[in-house]
């Protein structure tokens, strides 16, 4: 997962050469593996005026472009990743960023470290702060899996990996964040107090090990505790406390 902020008009170096567009849409050059689902391929943008240039990033995330995690910091998301429609994606996360709409997905291209390019659907969520404005939005990729063939009747079924468990109403608050509600619409809608919410949301980045919102639900999409592709995101029964 990775982490930008929003982009403005003008335009800006950085520390690194990124990527140049790709002049058309065109299949992949090569066989290189592609994560199966968006749960695995996560980033997370700051929300600021100006490009989105990524702060962090899941290894999946940066893999796919052939990179480490802490490489990838520094290059901007829309260097990375385009669409077919010249200035989409910076349209939807104007949009975005301006809180018009919580969340988008679009069709894009990028290169792998090979120079080969590939397609994937991303799915940008807004994440809100404190009083509402946009705090940040998680960037999830999902490269469609190919058609397989059924396995075989006496294959036994692959067991769930254990991972973080919530309490219900933990689950809930993180649902909200993931959703870009604010502390107010989340003390509103759970019955609880501003502080109490801040509480429970505190704890879980203690406990996830993340600096902010955004790269708290970045990580819960990184640990498969979202069901990939879901809006509004909801924690998976598995993954809450019964």
């Amino acid at each position: 997962m990775a982490t930008t902020s929003f982009p403005d008009a003008s335009p800006r170096k950085h520390h690194r050469a990124a990527p140049p567009a790709p002049p058309a849409l065109r299949p992949s050059l090569t066989n290189s593996p592609r994560p199966a689902s968006a749960s695995r391929a996560v980033c997370t943008v700051r929300a600021l005026p100006d490009h989105l240039v990524i702060t962090a990033a899941e290894p999946e995330f940066a893999r796919q472009f052939g990179l480490s995690t802490g490489e990838i910091c520094g290059y901007r998301l829309l260097d990375l990743l385009h669409s077919a429609v010249p200035d989409r994606l910076r349209e939807q996360f104007i949009a975005l960023s301006s809180g018009r709409r919580p969340q988008f997905t679009e069709k894009v291209t990028g290169k792998d470290g090979a120079g080969a390019f590939f397609h994937a659907d991303m799915t940008a969520i807004a994440v809100r702060g404190l009083t509402g404005e946009t705090s940040g939005a998680v960037v999830l990729l999902h490269h469609p899996a190919p058609a397989t063939t059924a396995p075989p009747q006496d294959t036994a079924p692959t067991a769930v990996d254990d991972g973080p468990v919530l309490s219900a109403l933990d689950a809930q608050v993180l649902e909200g964040v993931a959703r870009g509600e604010s502390t107010v619409q989340l003390a509103s809608r759970l019955y609880l107090s501003r502080q109490g919410i801040e509480y429970r949301i505190g704890q879980m980045l203690r406990r996830f090990d993340t600096p902010n919102r955004p790269a708290l639900v970045s990580r819960a999409h990184a640990l498969g505790m979202f069901a990939a592709g879901q809006w509004p995101p909801r924690v998976l029964p598995a993954r809450v406390k019964p």
